[in-house]
């Protein structure tokens, strides 16, 4: 079963026990894949199912439902001040086979990029493409862009976190609460964070971390912080 092809479907595409392809859908399992009539695959909704389907011409038949455990059992939220250049793209591919619940693209004080609403679209289909490759039952959800102090005053989440790359503060790992089921992280832009923007996350709620003694790329950060957070709770 683990070596089954995995497509990404939206929820209008399933209708009763019948799956429509989208051309694009259809081009990729025949042409790409060179899947043939009744072979299978697996089609899941980004939103924890997966069904067992069978090509039936530019179709499918849904075949039974899929009992996927690929989940971490806690929910995790990073808020990433957005680098320059294409850094997000790879911030997106690997926070989502890591097992990221949601992401969200924030506008800081030393922000440089100003993204397009393509964009966007391209953040959410490299995430669905990572959720397809790594198995997981959940594409994680990517949120337009926000400036920073906007979203840090709409976080209610208990257990916060704001990564900070200089100063005397305690390391992520020894922070994380084991009885926690939602961690928010917040990781700064190349730069850092301000010490405005640094202020106003402690006053909201955050507690200021490290990920340890060495400087790390703004897209290196996320990734070392979602797999410490990843490993507690695995």
């Amino acid at each position: 079963m683990s070596q089954l092809q995995r497509i990404t479907i939206n929820p209008h595409q399933l209708q009763a026990t019948q799956l429509l392809l989208t051309p694009q859908q259809q081009h990729y399992l025949l042409r790409v894949l060179r899947l043939r009539d009744s072979d299978k695959f697996i089609a899941m909704n980004g939103q924890g199912k997966w069904w067992l389907a069978q090509l039936q011409g530019e179709g499918a038949e849904i075949l039974e439902l899929l009992e996927v455990k690929t989940e971490l059992p806690i929910s995790i939220t990073l808020m990433m001040a957005l680098p320059k250049g294409n850094g997000f793209d790879e911030v997106v591919r690997c926070c989502t086979e890591l097992g990221v619940t949601s992401i969200v693209p924030v506008l800081s004080d030393r922000t440089l990029l100003n993204p397009s609403p393509q964009k966007l679209e391209r953040w959410r289909r490299i995430a669905s493409e990572a959720a397809e490759q790594s198995e997981r039952a959940f594409v994680p959800t990517i949120l337009e862009p926000v400036a920073f102090k906007t979203t840090i005053n709409e976080i209610t989440a208990t257990h916060r976190y704001i990564c900070e790359a200089r100063g005397d503060y305690p390391h992520l790992k020894q922070m994380i609460n084991n009885t926690a089921n939602e961690i928010i992280i917040a990781i700064g832009p190349e730069g850092g964070w301000t010490d405005q923007e640094l202020e106003i996350a402690v006053q909201s709620g955050f507690k200021a971390i490290s990920l340890g003694c060495r400087i790390l790329r703004a897209v290196t950060a996320p990734i070392v912080a979602i797999s410490l957070i990843a490993a507690n709770f695995e």
